[in-house]
């Protein structure tokens, strides 16, 4: 015999039910997503100061900090199920094309990463790696969203942009990640093919691999998820202000550094690839964030 169905008002209470429940808690979690943003950054600003056994080590607190920020902003926000699926679609899909590339060279283009530097590897690919995808994904997600969601373009259309504009994102934080990495040694590339002019010893292949990838997590999450997202069905919303302010961080801070902090003579062209890349999103992102605020129920 199959279970009646609620009536409209029963249900109503048992999401606001849900949402009160939320809202009790949501104070301390919020708190944590802030102490875990605080520390990346921190980690971040020391990373410039060491070398070295203890660079490898912030290398791998930063990365951890960010997806642990990331991962526990996106169950408060979005939900368990959504951040699950989340994770699957890039550190999962990361991993399994970071496997293939560093087998067969596609998609990226031939690479391989230094031994024991960066803590144990999965078939030859460094555990936290898998963790970087999913790190560098959600803010550039979140803020993408963020510009979208204020803009008169329809939901259709909003899904659409928000798919490639992502995946242009996730190129140009590329565009910072694989130049310091490189530089620090962290994994070289031997590929024959050119690169970019002032960064020549990153394949043009390894952007058009990081689009493609990127392409399928957007649109795995995009479409897959909105079965999960419970962002506007339960409780007061959580505001995407963390991950905003994390994408802000990368775009401005990693340009930054690589222009004045770091030493490496491709870094300086980085530093402008980066800056123009994430821009995109950024310029609209830091003008609609000054001059058209939105209000939410709850920061974080």
């Amino acid at each position: 015999m199959d279970a009646p169905t609620p009536s409209p008002a029963a249900e109503t209470a048992r999401r606001t039910s849900i949402g009160s429940g939320f809202a009790g808690n949501a104070g301390r979690w919020i708190a944590l997503v802030w102490g875990l943003v605080a520390c990346a950054l921190i980690a971040q600003i020391i990373y410039p100061l060491v070398s070295g056994d203890s660079r490898d080590g912030v290398t791998v607190a930063v990365v951890a900090l960010l997806a642990a920020a990331s991962i526990v902003h996106a169950v408060i926000a979005r939900g368990p199920a959504w951040t699950s699926l989340l994770f699957a679609a890039t550190a999962g899909l990361g991993l399994v094309a970071e496997m293939i590339g560093t087998a067969t060279g596609f998609p990226f283009g031939s690479y391989f990463y230094a031994t024991d530097r960066l803590g144990p590897d999965i078939l030859g690919v460094p555990a936290v790696v898998p963790l970087a995808w999913t790190a560098g994904f959600y803010p550039i997600w979140c803020a993408v969203g963020y510009v979208l969601e204020r803009t008169r373009a329809s939901p259709k259309w909003q899904s659409r942009q928000r798919i490639v504009i992502t995946a242009a994102g996730m190129v140009g934080w590329d565009l910072y990640l694989d130049t310091q990495m490189v530089t620090d040694g962290q994994w070289t590339w031997t590929s024959g093919n050119p690169g970019l002019p002032g960064i020549p010893s990153i394949p043009f292949t390894n952007y058009l691999g990081w689009f493609a990838t990127a392409l399928i997590m957007a649109v795995v999450i995009e479409y897959v998820g909105k079965r999960f997202d419970t962002r506007r069905k339960y409780g007061p919303r959580v505001s995407d202000a963390a991950p905003v302010v994390l994408f802000m961080w990368t775009w401005l801070g990693s340009a930054l550094a690589h222009a004045a902090l770091l030493d490496g003579d491709e870094l300086k062209s980085s530093a402008i690839y980066g800056f123009c890349a994430m821009g995109v999103v950024g310029i609209p992102l830091a003008w609609m964030w000054t001059w058209k605020p939105r209000e939410d129920s709850v920061t974080a």
